[in-house]
């Protein structure tokens, strides 16, 4: 644990770590507090491309923490710098929601639902038959298939919910194409957040609370590998996995000397 509270920089996943739903996890007040009493760089990544950071700072403030939008980096920003770098000017034919938009405007990125290069899907519940059939159509005649994450379920105050991968799997096997994934474990997300940080990874901290994504991206990354378990994976369900983190605690808050012990 002193290896882990002496590391500067701290990335940290947001669903199933800081929060659920609309309600703040248990030790959350306590780890964000500890963060800046402590001078720590912090950052919260996470694979939802829904929503923008000014939209997730207000959300967090409804819930009572005040932290910048500086401090929040999503799956849709991620996939935004991407597609920006890889073809500055490009067109893509999305399927998601406000926050994909609006990284990928911001970008220069323009929705074509004609000739598209890119086919971009997000999480969203504004999916059919329709949306289906458009990708497919776009993918079949040379779009590039783009999904923001990999995930393949988010949790929700009512259960497990379809996510990301879920959503591209249809397109993927009635083009047989295999989509280019962003979003964690992808290393560019990590490295990007290293340097959002201005930290080296031996540095910093990787806190999530899934196996498949956070914790194999820490690991491949080169970060120390925090599992929380408030989130989707329980003792039982790591097991099933060839690696393992460093640490496994309950909740963020164990971190904070005093408030908990590691599991």
């Amino acid at each position: 644990m002193e290896l882990l509270r002496a590391k500067k920089g701290f990335i940290c996943d947001m669903d199933g770590v800081i929060y659920h739903g609309d309600t703040l996890l248990p030790g959350v007040r306590e780890f964000v507090g500890w963060i800046y009493r402590e001078g720590k760089k912090f950052l919260f990544l996470t694979n939802a491309s829904g929503k923008t950071p000014k939209e997730l700072r207000q959300k967090l403030w409804r819930m009572g923490l005040d932290v910048d939008e500086g401090h929040f980096y999503t799956s849709a920003l991620a996939t935004a710098k991407f597609l920006s770098r890889q073809s500055p000017g490009c067109s893509a034919y999305v399927i998601g929601d406000p926050g994909l938009f609006n990284a990928l405007h911001d970008e220069g990125i323009t929705i074509n639902e004609i000739d598209p290069d890119y086919v971009i899907v997000g999480e969203t519940k504004n999916y059919n038959f329709d949306s289906i059939q458009r990708a497919m159509t776009y993918v079949l005649n040379g779009a590039k298939l783009i999904g923001t994450n990999t995930d393949l379920t988010g949790p929700s105050e009512t259960g497990m919910i379809p996510a990301c991968r879920a959503l591209v799997t249809p397109i993927e096997a009635v083009t047989g194409k295999t989509a280019y994934y962003v979003g964690k474990p992808n290393p560019l997300m990590m490295r990007t957040g290293l340097q959002m940080l201005g930290v080296h990874s031996e540095e910093a901290a990787m806190v999530g609370d899934r196996m498949d994504t956070d914790i194999i991206a820490g690991i491949e990354s080169g970060l120390d590998s925090v599992l929380v378990l408030s989130g989707v994976t329980t003792r039982d369900s790591m097991k099933r996995y060839p690696y393992r983190p460093r640490l496994v605690l309950s909740c963020v808050g164990d971190v904070v000397p005093g408030y908990g012990a590691e599991v």
